[in-house]
């Protein structure tokens, strides 16, 4: 059952991606992070960068969480990395243990909710955006991820 998700998952990833038809240059951004550190997008440039919307209350958020620790886990010092950004209005001692019960491992960046992120309009959480090694958004997922799809739909777009 999980295989054929993560099938589904990663055609729907393709097709958002098509949809535009070219992949669009992301725009830098730059975020506190929960490390004290100012993150910025071009940081990352030369690796995949999974941009992941998320939220403390959001169950779907809850469940991809480990697919996303294991694979930043398995691609930090590779090819890819996470990064995650709070989209909430939550203090700094709840997200802190939050972090630490759930064994996160990537950055956790900071953002007002809104309409907007700073990637695009945020409809639904978990909203996660992938941005090729060039900086360039190369899909758009509304809803959870696995670890396997990510790895899959880069398998794939780096074959075209």
């Amino acid at each position: 059952m999980r295989d054929v998700v993560t099938k589904v998952l990663v055609r729907l990833m393709i097709s958002l991606a098509l949809l535009g038809g070219v992949a669009q240059a992301a725009e830098d951004f730059s975020l506190p992070g929960m490390d004290d550190k100012t993150h910025k997008l071009s940081d990352y440039r030369g690796k995949w960068v999974v941009v992941n919307y998320w939220a403390t209350w959001c169950p779907p958020c809850l469940a991809e969480i480990p697919e996303l620790v294991s694979f930043h886990e398995d691609h930090e010092k590779k090819d890819a990395v996470v990064l995650g950004i709070n989209f909430e209005d939550v203090d700094k001692p709840t997200l802190v243990q939050f972090i630490d019960d759930y064994f996160i491992n990537y950055p956790i960046l900071l953002s007002k909710p809104g309409p907007n992120g700073q990637l695009g309009r945020i409809t639904g959480l978990p909203t996660t955006y992938l941005i090729d090694p060039k900086g360039d958004v190369v899909a758009k997922q509304i809803g959870g991820v696995t670890a396997k799809g990510i790895e899959e739909f880069m398998r794939a777009t780096t074959v075209k």
